[in-house]
């Protein structure tokens, strides 16, 4: 062959690997951009539901056939808290990504926040996602007050399409859909849907009766409810041809409105269900035993938006979980959970609140009270941190247990819902996962208390908590912005059955 002929060949073989390689490049680079395409959001969020009571994780009863099939093609936490046991601030840590102690008034329920608080919903609708809610989103409170023209949530939509009818073609979205399930009061339909009563596992800091079997099946109802509502969006998600491109996530605001349940720091008040799902971007059928919190959402959204995390976030992206391909633990330091509660509802006198902190690992939960002198559960006789607050519309559980607080059986878990606590408590959640034995004071904890008592403080001092470096606490006093509850009044049948006055005053 000529050097002439060896010199045209060489040259289309340098011609052809130049095409081959350029469109490799363009491939790769199609890839690349496909996986970093900012993916919608939806969240779908249920009200004072506890962790355990869905079928994907373990329930055998509640039937959740929808959010199950969801936890299997996608990622399910099965150590996932709350940054507090109440409405108000654990939507507000979830949207600030920050614990509530940085949030002055909006620690408390029925309170406002301050608009210099950034949060996720604007950050990505200022880059150019189209942002929305359903529901209650940030509250109960007054968000006007904190200088907000609208819910820090976003605009508020009726429903999922009329939303969906106001993105541009390709114009990435965060919808958050809050639904009313299982909130108090339940709608008596227990009997309508097949419920087996007789399997219900009644936890032991309840007394095991029909009562209370039949106010768990009422609130398995409104579960089942619930797992209707995000069918319901999965199917208008997949019709708008954006299944694929959006990220789903299931979860609770706090833990279930029983007592020991929310408004307190005990696991059944701040351990929530939490599922991820976008199986074309992250590996599905996992299990992830890592302590994460609602509030680690904020900086994950940012993240996932390409947008930088604000330093005065506190918490922690999921990013890096979610882009793993493991089970179990896969940030090793995700080892603890810190959670806490200021001022729920106003059933004090004088409005005063219930400051706590708590920190729990896989073993331990230690919870430091702030103020044991008061009433944990609300002064008496109404106890209006627990269920019903005014005793004003059925709450079966609490009701049964006011009655019957005297008898053998139920005296013991009446006190340990409704009595005054001391300052410290500790419970070791491998012999006592219900935590009903406090051994703060016993001699063979004395190393895993002050072991956990400081790596509180640090974690406290840290993020700057004025609980502990001091400072002005702007939830102690902070106006209540729900009038009705100050002057409570109970039905006329819990005033006959209990014997209770008309009306209660706890503005003095």
């Amino acid at each position: 062959m000529s050097n002439r002929l060896m010199k045209h060949g060489l040259l289309n073989l340098i011609l052809v690997g130049l095409i081959l390689g350029a469109i490799g490049f363009v491939g790769c680079s199609s890839k690349t951009e496909n996986q970093k395409k900012r993916p919608n959001i939806l969240l779908l969020m249920s009200d004072n539901h506890s962790w355990n009571h869905l079928g994907c994780y373990g329930d055998p009863v509640v039937k959740t056939p929808t959010i199950d099939s969801l936890a299997m093609q996608g990622i399910r936490f099965t150590n996932a808290y709350c940054a507090a046991p109440s409405c108000t601030p654990a939507r507000a840590s979830m949207l600030t990504g920050m614990d509530i102690w940085k949030l002055e008034e909006g620690a408390n329920l029925w309170g406002t926040i301050s608009s210099k608080f950034q949060v996720f919903t604007d950050m990505l609708e200022e880059s150019g996602y189209l942002v929305g809610f359903q529901g209650k989103g940030w509250g109960p409170g007054n968000y006007e007050a904190g200088g907000w023209e609208r819910n820090p949530a976003g605009d508020q939509y009726e429903t999922f399409q009329a939303f969906l009818s106001q993105r541009e073609k390709g114009q990435p979205f965060t919808y958050w859909f809050s639904s009313r399930n299982p909130h108090r009061p339940y709608s008596d339909n227990a009997t309508k849907v097949d419920i087996d009563m007789d399997a219900i596992k009644v936890p032991s800091y309840l007394p095991d009766n029909d009562s209370v079997r039949m106010d768990m099946a009422d609130y398995y109802a409104e579960i089942q409810s619930f797992d209707s509502e995000v069918g319901a969006f999965l199917k208008l998600l997949e019709e708008s041809g954006e299944m694929e491109n959006t990220l789903i996530i299931v979860c609770s605001d706090n833990g279930w409105q029983m007592p020991r349940g929310l408004a307190n720091l005990y696991t059944f008040g701040t351990k929530i269900p939490l599922i991820v799902s976008m199986p074309d971007r992250f590996k599905g059928g996992r299990v992830i035993a890592d302590f994460v919190g609602l509030s680690d959402l904020a900086p994950t959204f940012l993240e996932l938006a390409d947008i930088a995390v604000p330093n005065e976030m506190t918490t922690k992206s999921l990013v890096n979980i979610l882009e793993s391909k493991g089970d179990g633990t896969i940030e090793p330091d995700r080892d603890f959970m810190v959670t806490a509660r200021e001022r729920h509802a106003f059933v004090r006198a004088g409005g005063a609140g219930y400051g706590g902190r708590s920190i729990v690992t896989k073993d331990y939960l230690y919870i430091r009270n702030y103020e044991p002198e008061q009433w944990p559960a609300g002064d008496p006789p109404l106890y209006g941190d627990v269920d019903a607050h005014m005793l004003h519309y059925p709450s079966p559980t609490k009701e049964y247990m006011l009655r019957y607080r005297e008898k053998e059986g139920v005296k013991e878990l009446f006190n340990l819902a409704f009595d005054k606590r001391p300052v410290e408590e500790l419970f070791d959640l491998r012999a006592d996962p219900y935590q009903l034995n406090n051994v703060a004071e016993q001699a063979e904890y004395h190393n895993t208390k002050e072991m956990l008592s400081k790596k509180l403080d640090a974690y406290l001092t840290e993020t700057g908590d004025p609980r502990v470096i001091g400072g002005e606490m702007k939830w102690i006093g902070a106006q209540y912005f729900a009038e009705r509850d100050k002057r409570p009044t109970p039905s006329k049948n819990s005033q006959e059955v209990f014997g209770l006055k008309k009306e209660y005053n706890y503005e003095n």
